[in-house]
């Protein structure tokens, strides 16, 4: 399987077979494009895909040494991102499925982000549903039972801004640089987290919901408050990951409650998405899951940032059990997991 990645700010193509092998996985970044202005810009990660695009792809068909011909299918994600970046992703691979006679498989980001533990699970020891999975990004927090292939149910979401978006806003207070969670994260290493008392937000809430906008807000209050040399910005960082640390871990300890009242308990923790790289955050799950008796999965740090080879995976594993889609699918800047909040029209 083809797959192409262009949600967000990584132009990205790889090459995966079913037998789990990722056979190319090329990734063109766009940080030193948005740097100058401390975020992603849509119009130019749009004009960026648009213009490295088809040599990433024939990068990534080289690198695995396979002809279009030998690909049995093309993926590509569909959304939910920035639309113009979508767009290009969408309508690049339905070209190429129907210039080479090859299916047109669109793919939910999330999806790809949540199947990808799949993926780099150990031979001997495959990664089986049901398992709960903490999906945490730039773009998404989210706490899911994941049942199976396109089966989905919400347990928790975050009603303001997601954890790595969080961290974003943070390191710009802070004056740590872009892309801000792992310069927010660098910084950290370097702090006393005990320095400040920050909140945490939702803990104890009998829900699994997350919330980081307070604690954004906190933040900002004390960077007013304080001289912000360099040893101060580091404890600020320090005390801020702590928070969204405590955060992650009460909500993923109230989902894992939900999780076994409806599948028994031994089932898997799996920990996806950019967040999932931070490594104060992954060892304080890793903690969590070895108390409550569950495996903790969490992908290999290059491919819990937005990649293509989790866009093959999930095209494979989407063929595998359905049709390919038509070449009208409509590409999509929302395009929620679990179908109960699909039909109820909520956001991605």
């Amino acid at each position: 399987m083809l797959g192409i990645e262009t949600s967000c700010d990584e132009t990205a193509a790889a090459v995966v077979d079913s037998d789990r092998h990722i056979l190319s996985n090329v990734v063109h970044s766009q940080i030193a494009a948005h740097t100058p202005y401390g975020g992603v810009v849509p119009e130019i990660a749009a004009r960026a895909h648009l213009e490295y695009l088809d040599a990433v792809v024939s990068r990534a068909l080289a690198d695995a040494g396979v002809g279009l011909q030998q690909v049995g299918g093309i993926a590509a994600t569909g959304g939910p991102g920035l639309i113009g970046g979508v767009i290009v992703g969408v309508m690049t691979a339905k070209a190429i499925a129907a210039s080479a006679g090859k299916p047109f498989v669109a793919v939910n980001h999330l999806e790809a982000h949540a199947l990808t533990a799949r993926l780099t699970a150990p031979a001997d020891a495959p990664l089986e549903f049901p398992y709960l999975l903490l999906l945490v990004s730039g773009g998404h927090c989210q706490l899911l039972d994941v049942e199976g292939v396109g089966r989905y149910r919400r347990l928790g979401t975050t009603i303001d801004d997601a954890a790595g978006e969080a961290f974003d806003k943070a390191a710009a207070l802070l004056g740590l640089g872009f892309p801000g969670g792992p310069a927010l994260e660098r910084a950290a290493a370097k702090g006393d987290p005990a320095r400040f008392s920050l909140p945490r937000p939702m803990l104890g809430r009998p829900n699994a919901d997350f919330s980081f906008s307070g604690l954004k807000t906190a933040l900002r209050q004390m960077t007013a408050e304080h001289k912000l040399d360099e040893q101060t910005k580091a404890d600020l960082a320090a005390s801020f990951q702590a928070a969204i640390t405590a955060s992650l871990v009460d909500r993923t300890r109230r989902a894992i409650d939900m999780f076994e009242e409806r599948h028994g308990l031994g089932r898997p923790l799996v920990v996806a998405g950019g967040v999932a790289a931070n490594t104060a955050i992954r060892a304080a799950l890793a903690e969590l899951a070895a108390k409550r008796g569950m495996e903790l999965a969490v992908p290999p740090i290059g491919l819990c940032t937005d990649n293509a080879a989790m866009v093959a995976w999930a095209g494979i594993e989407r063929l595998s059990i359905g049709p390919a889609d038509t070449l009208d699918f409509a590409p999509r800047p929302r395009w929620p997991l679990d179908q109960a909040s699909a039909a109820a029209g909520a956001k991605a």
